[in-house]
């Protein structure tokens, strides 16, 4: 058998210093997220973290930059995550949007917030993510080769 990893997506949208979270159900348990999900068939990188953005918090997603590219393996499920992590602008909420399943509400926390929330979060990933946001981490889109 072949070890695959689980290809994932993650928005980091900051406004007036605050970012865009998610409350969500992990386990049936509610945790904090970045807009984020699964790489689908036939789908490039950029056009998945605008479609997962859009279903998890109703907001148009332009990303601009990649922050970053992150292995975890999750001690809960034993399974690992590779994940890239794309920073751009948000335009144009779509209030009456119906989110995808398991997501409870979005919601703007500031890095303060977050650290208090630490305990909340899906995963490390989500804190490393805005550090290396924060750090001014950005790479061209262009880094992505789309073959």
């Amino acid at each position: 058998m072949i070890w695959k990893p689980h290809v994932t997506v993650s928005a980091i949208v900051s406004v007036n210093d605050k970012f865009l979270l998610i409350r969500e159900v992990s386990d049936g348990q509610p945790v904090i997220n970045q807009p984020s999900g699964h790489l689908e068939e036939n789908e490039t990188l950029v056009d998945a973290i605008i479609r997962e953005t859009l279903e998890e918090s109703a907001w148009h997603f332009n990303p601009s930059h990649l922050i970053g590219i992150y292995r975890w393996k999750s001690l809960h499920n034993n399974q690992t995550y590779i994940r890239f992590a794309f920073t751009g602008e948000v335009s144009d909420f779509e209030k009456t949007r119906t989110l995808d399943e398991g997501i409870i509400e979005t919601l703007w926390l500031n890095h303060e917030e977050l650290l208090e929330n630490r305990d909340r979060l899906r995963s490390p990933m989500v804190l490393q993510c805005v550090n290396d946001y924060l750090q001014g981490k950005r790479f061209p889109l262009e880094l992505i080769k789309e073959i």
